[in-house]
């Protein structure tokens, strides 16, 4: 049975998500009016205090994976000294793009909610949808060329990293 208290919990939860979210939303719009890049912004949380609130940066930066996902990782791994994020809670403006899905996976983090969808990002002239078709396709069917060619020493960095006593794993 579900309690009056565990209700309140879930709203105060549900409305807690929604602020952050409200936030990524007017970082992203304030970015576009700003004209420092697209319509993006991202905040990680850690105990639902803000470690990182980012925009995208990309046309500013010149630098295409200045997405506000990966600048959001950047900053919070930066503020809290860790390459692992798995306290952490990221709130986007929009579904994370294959890179920064790439890239969340990596840092581990908790949990992502996100306002608008890769449909809605596709309507406004950001469609990512070629990315996710290539990444299914074999490397060699792929719009850009990509081949494989395996030299004698190609597996030597897997070996000596195997081999390593002091390594640290991720």
């Amino acid at each position: 049975m579900i309690t009056q208290d565990k209700i309140n919990m879930m709203l105060n939860q549900q409305t807690m998500h929604a602020d952050f979210l409200q936030q990524t939303l007017d970082l992203a719009e304030n970015n576009v009016l700003l004209n420092k890049g697209g319509p993006f912004a991202a905040i990680i949380c850690r105990e639902q205090k803000i470690i990182a609130a980012c925009t995208n940066t990309v046309t500013c930066s010149n630098d295409p994976t200045a997405h506000a996902e990966i600048m959001a990782i950047r900053t919070a791994c930066t503020r809290l000294n860790t390459f692992q994020l798995i306290d952490c809670i990221l709130y986007s403006s929009c579904e994370p793009c294959p890179m920064c899905l790439g890239a969340i996976y990596w840092a581990r983090l908790k949990k992502v909610y996100f306002a608008c969808n890769r449909y809605d990002a596709a309507q406004a002239g950001f469609d990512d949808s070629f990315i996710y078709n290539e990444i299914a396709l074999q490397a060699e069917k792929r719009q850009i060329i990509m081949q494989h060619i395996q030299l004698k020493e190609s597996l030597k960095p897997f070996t000596t990293w195997q081999a390593e006593e002091h390594k640290v794993p991720y």
